[in-house]
């Protein structure tokens, strides 16, 4: 697998020549120990020699979830024997896939990781403080570890939740960054100002964030955002996207202008409901090609995440495309009353009404045979009063209020938190 992290500098053409080699490499790859990617290109009758280019991928189906659920193992490109690591994806949409890693995928899988880090700043002086799980099948936490270990950082791996144990490391150990969920940050406000403990005077001064949102597409924080730097603002956030699927991430340079594509270890393309690319500017599914991976690449792989793509030079100097943050999932969109909705702009409602401790978005399909919204809210507050506010905050903002049920703030948690989960739940699809 050829690398260079370089590439991000170099101009757009010579980013395309290096994309357009290293997919025929790929497509050659696949031809050769895919049983699934064999079989479509022989039912579609395609010559892989006649795609020699990223815009001559629109001649290849694309890949589904519903394809990697159901032929699990026919995506697999090396025996058993050579697999090294095992992971599953997280079931949000449907069954889990089970991915497996060989050698050289593990260390691109840390060169990759590697890259995300230095993309926000870290260098090897860093302590990098894990606040999120390793185990449970989780690819991304191992990613951070052998990521963290390839720049040559400091590791220490506290994992998920537990505020008193993360601020006692903070201080025993002088950790300078952290990998971690966002809302956990508020969590850990909370229990500093219960306990007397200056967020600020930390050496704590990056975090880079997975799984929520902290930027709309325009870049404007979210109410989450916003809310961790109004109570912690010595630190600075930097956002990350990735899944198990792309085995690569897209994190933010100092510009915070969106999520920079590592380009020599994934082709993006971004397609509409038909597959046709749409334009830079303009929302669209986030479709990629994988490169360089032995154990399960994957083509034109759709990943049900809409975002923004753009292209233009970025002021920290990279010509390498960004991606806006995740506006919704494909399979979460709802139409209620006439109106589109994805769920984080419902999380970024609720996360700025003081008095919604904690909640879930719950939509199901109604006996009229169309989706019907409901929000389980943990608050002290249950007045009539409060639900009119909470209804008329929906209404100013997406024009449409939905059914408001309150629940304690702890059975709002154990829903938030499954035993077999290793992702908070605020989203839950019952259609």
């Amino acid at each position: 697998m050829i690398r260079n992290r370089e590439l991000h500098y170099k101009n757009p053409s010579e980013i395309s020549d290096f994309q357009n080699a290293r997919l025929s490499e790929t497509l050659h790859y696949l031809a050769m120990n895919s049983p699934f990617y064999r079989r479509m290109f022989h039912e579609n009758r395609i010559d892989i020699g006649n795609i020699r280019s990223i815009g001559d991928l629109v001649n290849v189906p694309v890949t589904t979830k519903q394809d990697l659920q159901q032929y699990n193992e026919d995506f697999f490109c090396v025996p058993k024997s050579e697999m090294i690591d095992f992971v599953t994806t997280s079931g949000t949409l449907g069954d889990p896939v089970t991915f497996a890693l060989t050698e050289n995928d593990l260390q691109r899988l840390a060169y990759n990781e590697a890259s995300s880090f230095i993309m926000a700043g870290c260098t090897k002086e860093d302590i990098m403080q894990l606040m999120t799980t390793i185990d449970r099948r989780f690819m991304a936490g191992l990613a951070y570890f052998l990521g963290a270990r390839e720049l040559g950082c400091g590791v220490v791996r506290v994992g998920n939740g537990i505020p008193e144990l993360q601020w006692d490391t903070i201080f025993r150990v002088k950790s300078t960054a952290c990998m971690v969920v966002p809302s956990f940050l508020i969590k850990m406000v909370e229990f500093a100002e219960k306990n007397g403990i200056d967020c600020n005077a930390s050496g704590l001064r990056r975090a880079i964030c997975i799984g929520e949102a902290l930027r709309k597409p325009d870049g404007e924080m979210t109410t989450l955002g916003q809310k961790i730097m109004e109570r912690w603002p010595n630190i600075e956030l930097y956002s990350t996207y990735a899944s198990t699927e792309m085995q690569t991430s897209f994190t933010e340079c100092s510009e915070h202008a969106g999520g920079h594509i590592p380009c020599d270890l994934i082709i993006v393309e971004m397609l509409d409901e038909n597959n046709n690319p749409v334009p830079d500017g303009e929302s669209g599914e986030v479709t990629i090609t994988t490169l360089g991976v032995e154990g399960m690449p994957l083509l034109r792989f759709k990943t049900g995440d809409i975002c923004i793509r753009y292209s233009t030079p970025c002021k920290c100097g990279r010509n390498s495309a960004r991606l806006s943050s995740v506006i919704g999932r494909k399979g979460q969109m709802i139409k209620f009353k006439g109106t589109t909705l994805y769920p984080p702009i419902l999380f970024d409602i609720l996360d700025n009404i003081p008095d919604v401790t904690n909640y879930v978005v719950e939509v199901y399909t109604n006996s009229l045979g169309t989706d019907q919204l409901q929000i389980k809210i943990g608050s002290v507050n249950r007045s009539d009063e409060f639900v009119k506010h909470i209804k008329d905050i929906f209404r100013s903002k997406v024009r449409v209020a939905p059914d408001i049920v309150f629940e304690s703030v702890e059975e709002i948690s154990k829903i938030q938190m499954p035993a077999m989960s290793r992702k908070s739940i605020k989203f839950i699809d019952l259609r």
